[in-house]
């Protein structure tokens, strides 16, 4: 089963498709037994060449910015007509319309579910709320053992901003005093 992280990945980079005005966008969720490649397929197509490299930017730079993931690689940028992102987890697919047409990727995985991107949101928020309610029976015992670690660490910074404190005021005395042993 795919992380929370790579689900919220995935509705970032279908969201960014819908902002950029991608056409026909679809989510299949690969069949495991049948590919060990990846989770899911991104699939959508743009109108024209330039519309495509938009559709990938978006996608790069709203991934980059919010999760501070980089894809692994992207094929086709030069090209346009068909432009491949990696993200490990999922493979984004934008396509011209005639390359979508004559490559027919939903065609070829046919033990693929198409997934819609409501049903995906929902999955993920559910599993975000389920993690919630288990995190604070454990977070209770976390708060008190870093309270205990904070005040050590606390003591500890304190003599090193002294010392530090001190070396910065002789260093300058040092320096005013040969000034004037040159003049």
């Amino acid at each position: 089963m795919p992380s929370i992280e790579s689900n919220q990945l995935l509705l970032a980079a279908a969201a960014a498709c819908e902002d950029k005005k991608a056409e026909d966008i679809r989510i299949l969720a690969l069949d495991p037994a049948e590919s060990g490649l990846t989770d899911y397929f991104l699939i959508c197509n743009g109108t024209n060449e330039r519309q495509n490299v938009a559709i990938t930017d978006e996608i790069e730079i709203r991934l980059k910015r919010e999760f501070g993931v980089y894809p692994n690689s992207v094929e086709g940028r030069r090209q346009g007509e068909w432009i491949l992102m990696d993200y490990v987890d999922f493979i984004v697919h934008v396509f011209s319309e005639e390359k979508r047409a004559f490559y027919g990727l939903e065609r070829l995985r046919k033990t693929a579910t198409t997934i819609s991107i409501a049903d995906l949101n929902a999955d993920v928020s559910a599993r975000i709320t389920a993690s919630r309610a288990k995190a604070p029976k454990k977070a209770a015992g976390a708060k008190a053992a870093s309270t205990k670690t904070s005040v050590v660490k606390k003591v500890a910074p304190a003599k090193k901003v002294a010392s530090v404190k001190v070396a910065v005021k002789k260093t300058p005395a040092k320096k005013t005093s040969k000034k004037t042993a040159k003049k």
